[in-house]
């Protein structure tokens, strides 16, 4: 797949084991997902192989199971509205609100993504963003049953993981409560399967500034994802 380390430049820092690790998991991504543009959005082979890349690349340490449970990729323009809807079993009071959104991934369905934001990603990553990864970390995290900022792991590490990712997610939202600034986008305190994802977002786009701000975090994301092809190399 020439072409793609051609259009997608910082790809081919990957080191060739896992350059061809993720040639290959990507083949087996557009072999067996459907991908459905929408709204009169076209796509052609090529773009459909930048995006299965970027869905791939998540999962060159996990492997193939990643791609486990799910069939179809939705893509549309741009930004795509949702309506959302609440009950609370409490109060019996049902909320209802629209909702713009860049991507989302259902736990047993679509993932769902914006094609502008895929495209600004594939010309020149913003750090603390890549849309793609953070849908396929919802995806990973779903592989347990659970969508709760744990993917399937074994016994010890999956542990250590828990106890570290939940010390960091109630750190971040402590600093934002108090007002304090973050170098962290704040949508990682939403939710502990959001941080998750977010945080997949700066370990593929901004390693070092993860590091910096969260070591635990960062050391198990290492570990799960491998080397960020846009690390800093080491001198």
């Amino acid at each position: 797949m020439p072409a793609l380390l051609a259009d997608i430049p910082w790809l081919a820092r990957l080191e060739p084991e896992r350059r061809e690790r993720l040639f290959a998991l990507t083949a087996r991504f557009l072999a067996g997902k459907t991908i459905t543009p929408l709204h009169g959005l076209e796509l052609d082979s090529r773009q459909r192989l930048h995006l299965a890349a970027l869905a791939c690349l998540p999962l060159l340490e996990f492997g193939v199971e990643g791609l486990r449970g799910w069939s179809q990729v939705v893509v549309y323009p741009g930004a795509f509205r949702v309506h959302r809807r609440h009950h609370d079993e409490h109060t019996g009071v049902v909320a209802e609100w629209e909702e713009d959104l860049t991507g989302e991934a259902w736990e047993q369905g679509p993932m769902v993504l914006s094609w502008d934001d895929i495209a600004a990603d594939l010309a020149d990553p913003e750090p603390g963003f890549l849309l793609v990864a953070h849908e396929m970390a919802h995806k990973l995290d779903a592989l347990d049953g659970a969508m709760d900022g744990t993917p399937p792991l074994p016994g010890a590490w999956q542990r250590e993981w828990a106890r570290d990712f939940q010390a960091a997610y109630e750190s971040l939202c402590a600093k934002l409560d108090a007002g304090l600034p973050t170098p962290i986008d704040d949508y990682a305190a939403e939710a502990p399967e959001e941080f998750f994802a977010v945080t997949s977002e700066y370990h593929f786009t901004a390693p070092e500034l993860l590091a910096r701000e969260m070591p635990e975090v960062a050391a198990h994301l290492r570990r799960f994802y491998g080397p960020s092809p846009l690390a800093t190399p080491d001198i």
